[in-house]
């Protein structure tokens, strides 16, 4: 999700720094595994739609009794731009890994997620921005790891090829999304721009999921009740309550310190999904993790380095979600 990146103007103490780090650290890296949970007896996409326009509809109406209807008003400019980043990163981020999800580990799809940072180097050589040789490097090494991952038999057998190439499609739509965000109209308040991702975004995905079928699977009464928890779960812990920890930290904590959810959310992700789906982590799975969150670690300290001129790090070179 956009999110504008000012850079801080007086640090906060170290121990509710670190507190927020852990709500982004823990809750962001189980959002695999509640949408593991999810996808058991929900369709993905209505269900990802349902879970977007819920949280936004929530954070909209505590916009609108704090500020008052003028306080969260948008041009169609900015909501055409919203829809756009949103429908990348929501629809074609967050949706296709719900949909991965229904034949991959979860922990495994983190993984493969965690490679955005890289997709977005990749699209920032594209558009001629200057990249440091050592970052294309990191880049190539880090693909080499996701190689690795999308190899058949690389899960022990716990992952379809198609659900790990639809996976590794959803990175490439959220960096998407997070790149082309700065180069489109969004609203200037973070949390006003969030909101109508959310809603645009969620909208997206529940045509989606009526336009592939999914209103035919809707069957309430199957709904398991883990299902029903990881829902919940993503409305208001994964997309509410982690995103404004992680608001507040971009704005009382360094960059380079916010920027290490990037490779401790898939680490997360995968012991979870060890521990309560007893998901196998084969030989290929620690091997591409070690490749993957290397290469994205060296470059989010390079790349997350406060410049000196500059009063704004540009947001494309942060690996973003606000709504893991």
């Amino acid at each position: 999700m956009n999110v504008k990146i000012a850079r801080p103007e007086r640090m906060a103490p170290t121990w509710l720094v670190w507190s927020a780090l852990w709500v982004v650290y823990l809750v962001w890296g189980s959002t695999y595994l509640a949408i593991r949970y999810v996808v058991e007896t929900m369709p993905p996409l209505l269900a990802g739609g349902v879970r977007f326009i819920a949280a936004g509809a929530v954070m909209q109406l505590v916009l609108m009794v704090r500020r008052g209807f003028k306080g969260v008003a948008v041009s169609p400019k900015e909501i055409l731009a919203c829809s756009l980043v949103g429908g990348a990163l929501l629809f074609g981020g967050n949706g296709l890994v719900m949909v991965a999800e229904q034949s991959i580990p979860s922990g495994l799809a983190a993984l493969v997620v965690a490679a955005v940072p890289l997709w977005v180097v990749v699209l920032r050589a594209i558009f001629k921005d200057r990249v440091p040789r050592a970052t294309l490097i990191s880049v190539i090494v880090g693909f080499v790891g996701v190689g690795v991952l999308v190899l058949p038999g690389s899960s022990g057998g716990a992952a379809t090829t198609t659900g790990v190439l639809t996976v590794v499609l959803a990175s490439a739509f959220w960096a998407s999304g997070s790149f082309f965000s700065k180069r489109l109209p969004l609203p200037e308040d973070p949390f006003t721009s969030t909101t109508i991702q959310m809603l645009c975004g969620g909208l997206i995905m529940l045509v989606a999921g009526l336009a592939a079928g999914e209103g035919g699977r809707v069957d309430f009464e199957s709904f398991s009740t883990s299902s029903i928890v990881g829902l919940l779960y993503l409305v208001f812990v994964g997309s509410l309550l982690a995103f404004t920890a992680y608001t507040w930290l971009l704005q009382h904590a360094p960059i380079s310190k916010v920027a290490t959810y990037a490779y401790v959310n898939p680490v997360v992700a995968i012991f979870l999904g060890w521990a309560l789906l007893d998901e196998p982590v084969t030989l290929a799975i620690a091997v591409g993790a070690t490749i993957i969150v290397g290469s994205v670690a060296y470059i989010v300290r390079h790349e997350s380095k406060p410049e000196p001129v500059e009063t704004e790090l540009p947001p494309e070179r942060l690996p973003q979600s606000a709504t893991r």
